[in-house]
């Protein structure tokens, strides 16, 4: 039997090299897919372009007539529906299904498909009195939550799950009573914190676990009454505690004494917990899994981001759930079997190429299908037809590759041309992990949405708010206050907020001070505490230990990093 040996290789988009591995050609065997011409970092950027949290516009559902929001803005060439009109059986999608055409390429025939088959507007599933939300399930009474779901009251967000009654959290489960979170699980009156789980009562905390009425900790377990990593009595605590909330310069003091102590402590090589043979940060219940990011109960799969809930065997895969196995360059998907190149599809098996696609089987280039079988391009065939089909449309999108303005080829094995997407590239959260200016994106040939019109009038310059809340009087309500990056940042800055009332209770009652930035660019705050989504090979930098690691902590950086062993040692 021959021996698969690693291929080195030049990403056609970024023209870096990168390294196919033996068990990578295993899998691409598997799916029965060519191995891919971009490298793992541009493969991802370029199924980030597919998905738009939150930037949303105002139009009329093509229906039923009503004023909604919608992601898509109203120069785009699509019909949008409200996600009930989308739901119903009012309309078919089948009605625009047409003919492989063999004088055109593949990726022409799909973006025709996009531009005929009805869109939702958004992607809400049992949502109450949360209309400014997106991609989630059963929310209610929401504002501003991006992904997630079992969530009530819950405030600029980001994937949160079974929370209640908190705001600014991001990659957390299980919040309630809690601000300004990253990455954080089962905590309650827990603020300004990262990478902590089961704490109550505590504010500055990073990698704590268990903790009570701690106060700017750095790796504590079980402790309570301690600040920046000291132990004092009930007493110096709580004194502490209330000469140091509510202001807002103390709050930026406070941050700079956390991360000097951050800087002074070790750091576990990475954040992976309950796992076999597995790399990647943030991560636990992995099995033969390697570079995931941000992932739960996955095995044998690579080159992940936040994918959950029992998948196998995926590779390329982001926001990926619910058991699914053998999946391939997938963005947004929850269950299923044998999938590849898709953009949010549920349950589907045996499927390449589809959008919006759900309990289907034996599709191929479909948009919007629900409970099909053996179809191409929305126009069904026999189970005979559709086998002999195939093969003849996999050889002529080789044959006949799609050629992007760029030029850069995509035959069968690639995913969807960035030109395919339909948004630009600051609408999406490519521009979260992948950070341009509108300049470097229109070099590489993206679309750049231009900034809207705003016609609010600012009432309260941000230098000019009360540094302590308890000076913020009633009057706050719905003034336009400028976000202090003032839009100069590459966030997706709005530029100006507003206080709501709720928010402003949440505020005094938590004796927290007034936020100085947008919710969008307290998000990218947020997403900054994250390490990069990359591997480094390092050793534990503990004296007289050889220990090597893959780490997302580069080499060039200020931290002290050790290996496991030596990390339960010295923290505890």
């Amino acid at each position: 039997m021959k021996t698969i040996q690693s291929e080195n290789r030049i990403c056609q988009n970024c023209k870096k090299g990168f390294t196919v591995e033996p068990e990578d050609f295993n899998f691409y065997e598997k799916m029965k897919v060519p191995s891919p011409t971009f490298c793992p970092d541009c493969r991802f950027q370029r199924r980030l372009l597919f998905r738009n949290n939150r930037v949303f516009y105002r139009r009329e559902c093509a229906m039923c007539k009503r004023s909604m929001l919608s992601v898509y803005h109203k120069d785009k060439p699509y019909t949008i529906y409200c996600r009930d009109c989308w739901l119903s059986d009012k309309w078919d999608p089948m009605e625009y299904g047409r003919e492989y055409d063999f004088s055109k390429n593949f990726f022409e025939q799909f973006l025709e498909l996009q531009k005929a088959v009805p869109r939702a507007s958004m992607y809400q599933t049992n949502f109450v009195s949360s209309e400014y939300c997106n991609y989630g399930k059963d929310f209610k009474e929401c504002y501003l939550l991006f992904g997630g779901s079992h969530n009530e009251r819950i405030y600029f967000s980001n994937q949160v799950f079974d929370s209640k009654d908190s705001m600014d959290l991001a990659f957390s489960d299980k919040i309630e009573f809690s601000y300004s979170l990253f990455e954080c699980q089962r905590a309650n009156k827990l603020f300004f914190s990262q990478y902590s789980n089961d704490c109550v009562d505590s504010m500055y905390l990073t990698d704590c676990r268990n903790c009570m009425s701690c106060f700017g900790c750095v790796g504590l377990i079980n402790k309570q009454y301690y600040i920046f990593n000291k132990l004092y009595t009930k007493e110096e605590y709580i004194k502490f505690v209330k000469k140091n909330q509510g202001s807002y310069k103390q709050h930026l003091e406070n941050t700079k004494r956390l991360n000097e102590l951050k800087l002074s402590l070790p750091h576990r090589y990475a954040r992976i917990y309950k796992s076999v043979n597995s790399d990647g940060d943030d991560a636990s219940e992995l099995r033969n899994t390697h570079l995931a990011f941000s992932s739960r109960e996955v095995e044998n799969s690579k080159f992940l981001f936040f994918c959950r809930f029992g998948s196998k065997e995926s590779y390329d895969v982001i926001f990926l759930g619910f058991n699914s196995e053998l999946v391939y360059e997938n963005c947004h998907a929850f269950g299923g079997n044998n999938t590849a190149f898709g953009v949010r599809n549920f349950n589907n098996q045996n499927a390449r190429y589809n959008e919006e696609c759900h309990e289907c089987k034996n599709i191929f280039g479909c948009e919007g299908l629900r409970k099909k079988s053996y179809c191409v391009l929305n126009k069904e065939y026999t189970k005979e037809e559709y086998e002999v089909l195939m093969p003849q449309i996999l050889k002529h999108m080789n044959d006949m590759p799609y050629v992007d303005k760029k030029g850069k080829t995509y035959k069968y094995g690639e995913f969807f041309p960035n030109e395919l997407s339909p948004f630009a590239y600051n609408e999406t959260i490519a521009q979260e992990y992948f950070t341009l200016t509108k300049e470097d994106a229109l070099e590489k040939g993206y679309e750049w949405r231009g900034e809207e019109i705003r016609n609010y009038k600012i009432d309260i310059q941000t230098e000019d708010l009360p540094d302590n809340i308890e000076d913020v009087s009633d009057d706050i309500f719905n003034k336009v206050i400028t976000c202090s990056h003032k839009g100069k940042c590459k966030e997706q800055c709005t530029e100006a907020f507003k206080i709501t009332n709720e928010e402003l209770k949440f505020y005094r009652r938590m004796n927290l001070p007034l936020p100085r930035l947008c919710p969008n660019c307290r998000n990218y705050q947020l997403l900054g505490l994250r390490n990069p989504l990359h591997l480094w090979e390092r050793k534990c930098m503990k004296k007289g230990c050889s220990n090597e690691f893959k780490t997302s902590y580069a080499p060039d950086r200020p931290e002290i990093v050790y290996c496991e062993n030596c990390y339960k040692q010295e923290v505890y």
